[in-house]
């Protein structure tokens, strides 16, 4: 039998294996086994830089930034369940790849790509596969702005209410004719800015264009101004008024194709409508314009205009009720863009052009519209449209209790300026070639 002592000792030296072996098992002494599926940094970042983070960064519309592990960590199970429903990235349009420009989605193989990083833990990898970080104008999508006009004075937006469409004006004090290639609507505080439309309003310098698009129904009309019917002002000018840019959440920055630009005769004065949403808390707005002009005068005449059904009735309880309306063009035009917009009981839109030969084919569908990402759709080859060619549009809206976010499904609803009523409205992008 071993004495007390030496039973001491030998509980020492036994401890003392055993503590040895633990610090050999332990992550800082043993080198951590490769992989072998996807990790963040090898796999899942490259595809977040691609077609995420524009919008998932700090100072951007979505709520949180998706830019480095720790902050991407914990929502990886979030991100696989929105990525596999179509919630993310917000792309509403049904077309094959490659048809609009500003298409944000995702293969079907960077969606697996999230599945496996989630369901194998997310792991973090190799910190030397991390990519680089991808580089975005300071404030600016369209890069630095040639001009920046901002409104001359904060507006106050109460807490509570709810708030008419405002109207703000600002010179240009343009000297000369300038031809705009590039616009964006910046709003100081993008939580309550629902939307900005940036008009152009000068003097008449020469004869007015001829018109391009003609409406063909009672319930059609054609505006380069807006559509409301609310809180309208009276002109600034007695001249033309022109329509500039959108800005709704989701809407990218107005950048025309190389070769045509937007002409802005010298003496104009911008004239910003904007539509706050109290959301519980008072804030403050100053939005502002950025421009980045052409170098020089371009072979194509871009024009950005409106063409709206602005009598309809949506029965109460109706869940699938049609909205139609259509345009004609009075020229050869090339179409650039199409931006669908109705409020929160608008379900799906679907576009068709009709050529004067009697063929038509479907150059837009939206079959899943949400209120919340509003997008113009951009084609990747602009459209050339014939003279005496026809765009019907079409919009369908949901005012049944099932629809989760309508306001008051025991209603009729007509057109209106606020989201418990409703618009059928179409943004269009179309070019001329100048003479």
């Amino acid at each position: 039998m071993p004495s007390h002592t030496h039973k001491h000792r030998f509980a020492f030296i036994a401890g003392l294996i055993v503590l040895v072996g633990a610090i050999g098992m332990s992550p800082r002494a043993q080198t951590p086994p490769a992989a072998t599926g996807p990790t963040f940094t090898h796999d899942v970042a490259p595809i977040l830089y691609a077609n995420c983070v524009e919008c998932h960064r700090a100072g951007e519309i979505a709520p949180m930034s998706l830019i480095t592990y720790a902050e991407v960590r914990p929502w990886a199970k979030a991100i696989v369940r929105q990525v596999g429903n179509g919630v993310m990235p917000p792309w509403h349009a049904d077309a094959p790849h490659g048809t609009f420009r500003n298409e944000r989605s995702l293969t079907q193989a960077q969606k697996d790509v999230f599945e496996q990083w989630a369901a194998a833990g997310a792991p973090e990898g190799n910190p030397s596969d991390l990519p680089a970080l991808p580089t975005f104008a300071t404030g600016w999508r369209i890069g630095q702005p040639d001009a920046i006009f901002a409104m001359q004075e904060d507006y106050a937006v109460p807490a509570k209410g709810t708030i008419e469409y405002e109207h703000f004006y600002i010179p240009t004090n343009f000297t000369e004719e300038k031809w705009l290639q590039a616009i964006e609507a910046r709003p100081g505080n993008r939580k309550l800015v629902h939307h900005v439309l940036v008009f152009y309003e000068t003097p008449a310098d020469g004869p007015r264009p001829t018109p391009v698009l003609q409406p063909n129904r009672e319930d059609s009309r054609i505006t380069s101004t807006q559509p409301a019917q609310g809180n309208r002002p009276e002109r600034r000018t007695d001249g033309v008024s022109r329509l500039l840019a959108t800005y709704a959440p989701g809407t990218n920055p107005q950048v025309f194709p190389l070769g045509s630009a937007l002409r802005l005769p010298p003496g104009g004065v911008l004239h910003l409508q904007l539509h706050y949403t109290a959301n519980g808390t008072a804030g403050t707005d100053r939005t502002t314009v950025g421009m980045i002009f052409a170098k020089e005068p371009p072979e194509q005449e871009m024009r950005v205009s409106q063409f709206i059904n602005g009598r309809f009735t949506i029965p109460a309880g109706a869940s699938n009720h049609e909205v139609s309306t259509d345009v004609s063009f009075a020229q050869d035009a090339t179409l650039v863009g199409l931006f669908p917009h109705t409020h929160v009981r608008g379900k799906r839109w679907n576009y068709t052009l009709e050529l004067p030969d009697g063929s038509s084919k479907t150059i837009l569908s939206v079959p899943r519209y949400d209120f919340n990402w509003q997008t113009y759709y951009m084609f990747q080859e602009p459209l050339q449209i014939p003279k005496g060619a026809r765009i019907r549009s079409t919009a369908w809206y949901d005012n049944s209790s099932a629809n989760r976010s309508n306001p008051d499904p025991t209603i009729d609803v007509k057109w209106g300026d606020q989201t418990w009523e409703e618009m059928q409205y179409t943004g269009i992008m179309y070019s001329v070639t100048r003479k």
